[in-house]
């Protein structure tokens, strides 16, 4: 019995207390919180006893975390370890092998002396019964956990895992994290008052409030170094006037790594988080590091520090050590490609910031796009180029020949340089150095005219790679301008949606009539099979025609199949196999690339199917189905033949 002997009752007020206090519990209804309270034990474990023991412990109660900590861990047959996660006060443990009526799938052991209120498995699934919203919270684990094992061999099969020494920023909370209560100063404040209460708390970030007691900016330290100090501010300046008017929040249940995304994306130190509309604390990047030592952000934020170009040669070198940590840890693909996204997107960013520097500012406002995957947030490892370039168009005497000029210099070198970062041309030369995808705004405007009105089908297969556009540096309204005008044009435009659908039925599934890898035969490739080609581009494909003809303005090739089902254009099974099956490919990918370049070769997409594991080779066939329902829909959708190409 996971409780052990060693259970006690305990005062309902305590357990109700605590329970107001932690998600998903403070969702319920008074009543409901009452009378969970009053069947409640609380049970102590010390530090390093066994709670519950994988494959053996019948799991008869939910446990909820009241003070210390446990560690959930998996023991394999030849003694590996794998951490699972990490639980403090308000977590829980004990809900998926109550779901799935089995016994304890992992080990958990207390890191320290641990106090856990107990909630009898028939309680808690009542309460699951009753409240949907409240089952929906341990739900999605529980899906989440039933496809991971998968992942697990995929990862210890090719990145030897760190074992006890990985981080929990996949499954870890914000709201587990936060070290700051919300601490408050009055707008009316002097900024002395507030550098001393600063000083006073130990703290470099207050949330100030107006007259009404709601809360209207935020103040930092830097904000009194910069405003008052360095200006000269007299000291008994009102704190209403120096501090800032916005912030940005988090929901107190969103995971650490996307906490440290937005944060660097945002380009901010802090964030604000909310929990049901209420102000909960404030969460640092540094929190976050100091807990659990998130060593992969440090060479995105080395980017931002180099002061020449060809310093940036030797940080973009870095990126398979990023990849390679965040798989070593436990990443899943969506959350390594939004990595190697943010570091892309930053070294690209200061990249054309020094180069302006450099040769002078811009004649005209510009915006550099990125296009195919980089446009699609789906990078693997330094895929070919694939920019353009779209500037204001030249008025009030502004002579067009000087911007062209200005922008073929820009666009050579800033080609030139993304190539000793490492990242390819572009064999078709889609890149902002070809004029013909350097142009003004009403240029390209005339471009997706022409393609969505007259599509001729050579012409509409090379252009495929321009409708999945995201503005990625400078101007982003024109970037966003021409997104807009794609999405409401294209929508509803048959003749050229049934050419994109067309495209979509020419990518058959590798496998044979008798479910058989179809692989190459001859040359290096030889028992190989490109998976970019063959596997991912069928669901790019898609989910591109897809949220075309239906108006969704999403690029992401996940982010399209979710508005689709959001929308009732996907159903929810479809969308669940998909995702899983695309994610699990990309994974795929990553690996071996990561392990060619480890190797001191070129990474590609080809893989060998008879170097998987069976259970590896089963899942990549699985993933080739869900291709096959995926045509299905398109043919049906578009009233097409599986070889229709009009």
């Amino acid at each position: 019995m996971a409780s052990g002997n060693n259970s006690r009752a305990v005062a309902p007020t305590l357990v109700l207390d605590f329970f107001r206090r932690i998600l998903p519990f403070s969702e319920l209804s008074a009543a409901t919180l009452a009378d969970l309270a009053k069947q409640c034990v609380i049970a102590h474990y010390p530090k390093g006893s066994i709670i519950l023991r994988q494959d053996l412990t019948e799991v008869t109660h939910l446990h909820i975390i009241q003070k210390g900590g446990v560690k959930e861990y998996i023991a394999s047959d030849d003694t590996m370890v794998s951490l699972k996660d990490f639980s403090g006060e308000g977590g829980s443990f004990g809900a998926l092998p109550i779901f799935s009526g089995k016994r304890a799938d992992f080990n958990v052991e207390a890191v320290e002396d641990t106090f856990c209120f107990l909630i009898k498995k028939e309680a808690f699934l009542e309460v699951v019964r009753n409240n949907p919203r409240f089952g929906k919270y341990y739900l999605e684990a529980f899906s989440e956990d039933t496809v991971g094992a998968v992942y697990s061999e995929l990862r210890e099969a090719t990145v030897r895992s760190r074992g006890e020494d990985a981080f929990y920023l996949f499954n870890l909370r914000v709201r587990d994290v936060i070290n700051t209560l919300p601490e408050t100063v009055s707008g009316r404040e002097t900024v002395q008052q507030v550098g001393l209460r600063m000083a006073h708390l130990r703290v470099d970030w207050l949330l100030v409030k107006d007259e009404t007691g709601s809360v209207v900016g935020t103040v930092a330290d830097r904000d009194l170094r910069t405003k008052v100090v360095a200006e000269g501010l007299d000291y008994d300046t009102p704190v209403v006037e120096i501090m800032t008017p916005s912030f940005r929040t988090i929901p107190a249940q969103a995971t650490c790594f996307d906490a440290l995304l937005r944060m660097m994306r945002e380009q901010v130190d802090h964030l604000v988080v909310e929990h049901r509309k209420a102000i909960v604390g404030v969460i640092s990047a540094h929190d976050i590091i100091v807990y659990q030592g998130a060593a992969f952000l440090y060479p995105i934020r080395d980017i931002e520090s180099q002061r020449r170009i060809s310093g940036l040669y030797a940080v973009s070198q870095r990126l398979p050590m990023v990849v390679r940590t965040l798989l070593t840890e436990g990443a899943r693909a969506n959350n390594v490609t939004k990595v190697i996204t943010l570091f892309n997107d930053n070294l690209l960013s200061r990249l054309l910031r020094l180069l302006t520097d450099e040769i002078g500012p811009a004649p005209v406002s510009f915006c550099w796009l990125n296009l195919g995957s980089e446009g699609r947030k789906e990078q693997t490892f330094k895929t070919d180029q694939d920019n353009a370039l779209v500037y204001e168009d030249p008025q009030n005497g502004i002579d067009p020949y000087d911007v062209e000029e200005y922008f073929r210099t820009f666009a050579d070198k800033a080609v030139e340089h993304l190539q000793a970062c490492g990242y390819p041309r572009c064999k078709q030369k889609f890149m902002a150095s070809n004029p013909r995808w350097r142009q003004s705004y009403s240029v390209w405007k005339g471009y997706f005219e022409e393609w969505l009105l007259h599509p001729i089908p050579p012409e509409v297969g090379l252009a495929r790679i321009f409708f999945d556009l995201r503005p990625c540096h400078g101007n982003a309204a024109l970037g966003e301008s021409l997104r807009e005008y794609i999405t409401v044009h294209a929508r509803g435009n048959d003749r050229f949606l049934r050419y994109l659908a067309g495209d979509c039925l020419l990518a058959s599934p590798p496998l044979s009539f008798m479910g058989d890898f179809i692989v190459e035969k001859d040359g290096k490739k030889s028992e190989g099979l490109d998976l970019k080609v063959r596997g991912l581009s069928p669901f790019v494909n898609f989910a591109r025609v897809m949220a075309l003809r239906y108006g969704i303005s999403e690029t992401e090739t996940l982010a399209r199949l979710k508005g689709l089902t959001e929308d009732g254009h996907l159903s929810q099974a479809l969308y669940a196999d998909a995702r899983e099956a695309y994610e699990f490919q990309v994974q795929l990918t990553l690996v071996h690339q990561l392990k060619m370049l480890e190797a001191g070769l070129d990474p590609d997409c080809f893989i060998r199917p008879v170097v998987l594991s069976d259970l590896e080779r089963k899942t990549l066939k699985e993933t080739f189905a869900v291709i096959d329902r995926l045509l299905e829909q398109v043919q049906e959708t578009f009233g097409l033949s599986s070889n229709a190409l009009s």
